[in-house]
């Protein structure tokens, strides 16, 4: 092939053709059939000879001007000036052979004016487009334009001819001799009309052609294309394939993506992309690596066919070689990942709309419709805006709250008495509408459902925490409304609205609420107000009033209230009752006390050092008032004291503040529980633990993180719980440096009191559990005393508490109660009087049968035996120690013989089977699906806890472990299977608790093994993590766990199970005690750090600790039952406060007053932490109500005296 048709079949391929050199004469031309564009149509066609038509049709169409560069209408203009000119003075004339060309013509003339006039245009654009070139030197077009300054000479000759005056004056048909002595330039589109013997062959090579695989971009037309399609071409035969396209090129120039952009992130959530091992690649010989197949892989046939010889093509190109068409299953294209994505997105959507259509009456389905809103939002498909969109707005969260609240709309519509589905709209509308709003809604909710105790609970909650609305006032008289009501339910009163089950425990809930809610607003008055009234509205009710309903029974309390009487706790009291009989017959007859009664009062000087400033001052005397003045105020009428004589108003309680709040208790468990509660509100240590529904809310202090002398004594140290609440007149500091246990005077009598009042009350097992309440809130005081090394006050707290004990013992109904006999010997024991503690417990076991082997036997043995196992401090001679004696004397039938020598083998091996054969016997019992032997879960544990003891001590840690794991497997079998129906319910929680108190004492167990010997930590790690996901809201265990984690250096363990246990529970100790446990690990580190190092700490921060504890905080605060637990931000402010970040540490605070308005001790540290803010605050607290003891005004006075 020729040079110039290889360079011609190029430009033909590439779709391109900017211009046409010719420099023969004689070559027929390429016919052209048709412009392709209509503004040159009349132009392309000119008149052809009949003798030479045929052979100058395949070279006509380069005389279309559409090749040529230049503007349109200068086109355009220029060929109907040349068609005017040949039309009008028909000077050129058009032959095959030969051309005729005058330079003195008007023609030619014309033709060399506009040949240099386009020559001027020319130079003014390549000055024009050097000037672009030097302005825009690094920018290109995003789309297919291509232009370019430089080579102005090869631009200027595009689209012009070039050729000699010689061949133009005289060329010969027969002689094709040329003469190349002289040249110019003549534009083509100036001479369209000769174009018939304008070309001819070019045989020079043009090296670019094999250097390159385009033509030089400066050589073709610029032009912008629109759209994909073309014009002229036939849509469904013809197709352009675009390549090189302009995104193709911005994805090359891309910016790489980070790991931590949205896009990674969004990659790093979805799910991965499916793959398949290959099964035929596993054979006998071990391969280095194992091969996985991509699911969009193909493996390429590798057989040869007469298509395929060389084996190159893919299965798809064969089968289209031999005509054949791909498979069904083939035909299918492979989705990517986020079509998969979208297509799983779809199938729930539409399965939801399904469902919820057929059973529009589901509530629970709906709920799940509304949070799978959140997955569907999550990322882009086909329900959202598009992914540009998307990130441009940041995923909207009204998008989705708009969403979800049409979903409940439409549930509510079909569901109208559905109060789920109402509360979640409110809870979802907290995000659109204003408080006022809500509130109106919440009335209209309250007002429709009166007797639903779980729908006021939340209202009660919402009310309270709402800062703008919320003052102490307003939120006590919607308690009253929300018990009146309730009990008008109860009575029958509202007859619209029924009683639903449950009632009446969720009514005392409610109040238990109330008075927390009282106290830790300060009002502490009002609080022991509530719980009189309530103690004597209950125990000491007339027999006239009991028939009527709970509101004539109100009327009819409020003239004893007002009556003057001594009230529950105070002295002389003698309850509603007595003085309404007494006042049938005529009043009581008033006795003059004693004058030997009188003691001198306290010294009540309240300001010790006035240099201090007045912020502290003022925080002093607020903690000094809050410990003395929580007892109501009443005038002493030996004393000829009215009401007048109080100073301070608010220790006044009048019957309207707790008028409303009176219901009524007919069960006995609850009426119990109402003394319980009263005790435990006081400080008096208790078994009962608050409602799960406010639990969270009157937490306030950390106590739950004390251990004691736990670490000291781990199997029998004492601990009284507290959950983390204050007792009334406590506002103790974080830091708990001015902690103490007990009260004033008064406090202390109010409490005695009270015990000599109720404890006629009761018998039998309640009656035992409050005297056991009674002694054991005296031991923890001496407990206080051995800790603080207080020897004056535990020496006179020392002689008080056993002379409790004694008098207690000394009562009919306690001389067999076990429970008294081991606290009354573990107080010697605490005491110091080892010998008069063993007399004590050989006393209590001598007392036992030899057929009385009650749980309280085997408490009392089994304490006895570990106080003498921690005395000896080291397992040398346990087999003939006082404890394998006492272990050993419990199985034998015979009467107990204190300890005297060595313990026979023979015994031992008695005993041992006797526990085995115990244990099997109690095992076998609770397996039953008889609910009458739930009972021995009591005896089993103290069994247990014997038995494990026992086998520690004569074989190993070992044989201890083994009963263990074997009292674990069944009891927890027992609790899955057995006990699943709602007719054992109160079986399985005996059994749960069982298993609860068996973990914690094998857990104890350990400790004291790993303190006395080498063991490792996994076993009892172990033995904590899987209790502690049976019982997440164990704080022992919890404490205990933290321990053992903190020796750890390595922390990754611990994080991820308090992940999962986070994950799977709504407790909220998991999350306090994850906390404490990486502020132990922080304290850790930062004292390695500045150990033997002046500044050490300055030069290596530990950062990462302190932001993965801001990052619990506030995981923490947004949950459920963190977001309004005063404990929760006390502590995270403390924390904020301890990193020196003041600023944050403000904004901590207000948010924390936005959830927990009502929590005075946020108020207190807020002025330790801030005491430029004092006056603020303090303005604050008066704003919303809450009791300020100390007026700045008095603050003043008694500074100036």
């Amino acid at each position: 092939m020729p040079r110039a048709q290889r360079a011609h079949a190029q430009c033909s391929i590439s779709g391109v053709y900017p211009y046409v050199r010719v420099t023969e004469w004689g070559r027929r031309p390429w016919p052209g059939t048709m412009a392709l564009f209509p503004a040159f149509a009349g132009v392309s066609a000119a008149p052809e000879s009949s003798a030479g038509g045929s052979s100058r049709k395949d070279l006509d169409w380069l005389s279309n001007p559409s090749f040529c560069t230049g503007n349109v209408p200068t086109l355009q203009q220029n060929t109907v000036e040349i068609t005017a000119l040949a039309s009008e003075k028909e000077l050129l004339t058009r032959s095959p052979l030969k051309l005729e060309l005058s330079e003195g013509s008007d023609t030619h003339k014309r033709i060399k004016q506009a040949s240099r006039k386009k020559k001027k245009e020319k130079k003014k654009k390549k000055k024009h487009q050097h000037h672009k070139k030097t302005k825009k030197k690094y920018e290109q077009s995003s789309d297919s334009e291509s232009y370019s300054a430089t080579d102005s000479e090869k631009e200027t000759s595009t689209g012009c001819i070039i050729y000699s005056k010689k061949e133009v004056e005289k060329p010969n048909q027969e002689n094709n001799a040329t003469d190349n002595s002289g040249s110019h330039l003549v534009w083509l589109d100036d001479i369209q009309t000769l174009t018939t013997e304008t070309f001819r062959t070019d045989k020079k090579p043009d090296p670019a052609n094999w250097e390159y695989k385009s033509l030089y971009r400066g050589d073709i037309a610029r032009y912008k294309r629109k759209g994909n399609s073309c014009l002229g071409i036939n849509p469904k035969k013809q197709r352009i394939s675009w390549e090189g396209t302009s995104t193709e090129k911005k994805q090359l120039h891309k910016k790489f993506e980070r790991y931590f952009s949205k896009k990674s992130m969004r990659s790093v959530s979805s799910d991965g992309a499916p793959v398949c091992s290959k099964a035929e690649v596993f054979s006998s010989d071990l391969s280095p690596f194992i091969p996985v197949k991509d699911s969009d892989d193909e493996v390429p046939s590798s057989t040869s066919t007469w298509v395929n010889p060389l084996g190159v093509y893919d299965k798809s190109t064969t089968l289209w070689l031999q005509g054949q068409g791909p498979s069904d299953q083939e035909t299918k294209q492979p989705t990517s990942q986020k079509d998969s994505e979208e297509v799983i997105l779809k199938a729930k959507v539409e399965e939801f709309n399904r469902k919820v259509r057929e059973n529009p009456r589901d509530i629970q389905l709906w709920l799940e419709f509304v949070s799978f809103q959140d997955e569907v939002m999550k990322r882009p498909s086909l329900y959202t805006i598009s992914e540009g969109e998307q990130e441009s707005r940041r995923k909207s969260l009204k998008l989705i709250l708009e969403k979800k609240l049409s979903i409940l709309e439409r549930a509510i519509e079909s569901n109208q008495n559905s109060v789920e589905l109402k509360l979640a709209r409110l809870k979802l509308c907290t995000e659109f509408w204003e408080p006022s709003t809500l509130i109106k809604e919440w009335q209209k909710l309250i007002f429709l459902h009166p007797n639903n105790t779980s729908l006021w609970q939340k209202y009660l909650l919402f009310c309270q925490s709402q800062f703008s609305t919320f003052t102490v006032s307003k939120i006590h008289n919607l308690y009253g409304k929300c018990l009146s009501t309730l009990a008008a339910v109860q009575d029958g009163s509202i007859l619209s609205h029924p009683a639903l089950p449950g009632t009446e425990e969720a009514m005392f809930a409610l109040f238990l609420q109330q008075c927390h809610f009282l106290r830790q607003a300060g009002h502490t008055e009002k609080a022991i107000s509530l719980f009189q009234a309530m103690i004597d509205f209950t125990f000491f009710k007339p027999d006239s009033v009991k028939d009527l309903p709970t509101r004539g029974q109100v009327e009819f309390f409020e003239p004893f209230w007002d009556s003057g009487e001594p009230r529950v706790g105070e002295k002389g009291a003698r309850g509603w009752r007595a003085w309404m009989h007494q006042q049938e017959r005529g009043g009581w007859v008033v006795i003059k006390p004693d004058e030997d009664e009188d003691e001198p009062e306290e010294d009540d000087q309240e300001i010790k050092n006035k240099t201090l400033p007045k912020w502290q001052i003022w925080l002093s005397v607020e903690h000094s008032r809050e410990q003395r003045h929580w007892l109501p105020w009443r005038p002493d009428k030996t004393k000829k004291q009215t009401d007048e004589d109080c100073d301070d108003p608010e220790r006044q309680v009048l019957f309207d503040d707790l008028g409303l709040s009176l219901i009524k208790l007919p069960s006995l468990d609850l009426k119990f529980q109402l003394i319980d509660s009263f005790l435990q509100f006081l400080g008096v240590p208790s078994s009962y633990n608050l409602p799960a529904s406010c639990l969270y809310l009157a937490m306030d202090e950390n106590g739950i993180f004390d251990d004691g002398i736990s670490d000291e004594k781990p199997l029998t140290f004492f601990n009284p719980s507290f959950s983390g609440i204050n007792c009334v007149g406590r506002m103790d500091k974080m830091n708990r440096q001015e902690h103490r246990m007990g009260h004033c005077k008064e406090g202390e009598e109010f409490i005695q009191n009270i015990f000599h009042l109720v404890l006629p009350l009761f018998s039998g097992k309640e009656k035992s559990h409050l005297c056991l309440s009674w002694l054991q809130y005296e031991i923890a005081k001496v407990t206080w005393c051995l800790q603080t090394k207080n020897k004056k006050r535990l020496k006179s707290q020392g002689k008080k508490c056993k002379k409790l004990a004694k008098n207690l013992l000394k009562e009919p109904d306690n001389r067999n109660n076990f429970c008294l006999w081991k606290a009354y010997a573990h107080l010697e024991w605490l005491l110091g009087n080892i010998e008069d503690a063993r007399k004590v417990f050989d006393t209590a076991i001598s007392m036992a049968g030899p057929e009385d082997l009650s749980s309280r036997l085997f408490d009392l043995s089994l304490l006895y035996a570990e106080l003498e196992v921690e005395l000896s401090g080291n397992l040398e001679g346990a087999t003939t120690s006082r404890a394998i004696h006492i272990l050993t004397k419990l199985t034998e039938n015979g009467p107990y013989i204190p300890y005297t020598g060595q313990v026979l083998a023979m015994n031992i091996l008695k005993a041992r089977k006797a526990y085995e054969h115990m244990l099997q016997k109690h095992l076998n019992e609770s397996s039953a699906p008889d609910p009458s032997s739930f009972n021995c879960s009591g005896h089993l544990v103290g069994m247990v806890g014997c038995f494990m003891l026992f086998q520690y001590l004569t074989i190993g840690v070992n044989a201890a472990m083994h009963i263990y794991k074997q009292v674990y497997e069944r009891l927890k079998g027992s609790i899955s299977s057995e006990f699943s129906r709602l007719s054992a319910n109160i079986g399985a929680q005996n059994l749960t608790n069982a298993l609860e108190a068996v973990t914690l004492m094998h857990a104890n167990l350990l400790r004291y093994h790993m303190k006395v010997s080498v063991f490792p930590l996994n076993p009892l790690r172990e033995t904590l993590s899987e209790a502690l996901k049976l019982y997440p809201d164990n704080q022992v265990l919890w404490r205990s766990y933290i321990q053992i984690q903190n020796k750890s250096h390595n922390a990754s363990k611990t994080r991820r199970f308090f992940d999962i246990i986070i994950r799977s529970s709504e407790s909220l100790e998991p999350r306090l005690f994850a906390i404490q446990a990486e502020k132990m690990r922080k304290r850790l580190v930062e004292a390695v750090l500045r150990e033997e190092a002046g500044e050490i700490h300055s030069t290596i921060p530990e950062t990462g600790l302190s932001n993965r504890i801001k990052v619990l905080f506030e995981n923490a605060v947004q949950s459920d039952n963190g977001s309004n637990c005063p404990l929760l931000w006390r502590m995270y402010l403390n924390f904020l406060v301890s990193l020196g970040n003041k600023e944050r540490s403000k904004g901590v605070f207000y948010r924390a007053l936005q959830h927990c308005p009502w929590a005075k001790v946020l108020y207190m540290d807020a002025m330790d932490y801030f005491p430029d803010q004092f006056q603020e605050i303090l303005d604050l607290m008066t704003e919303k109500e809450l009791r300020v003891r100390v007026p700045i005004e008095e603050l003043e006075l008694l500074l100036e005296d």
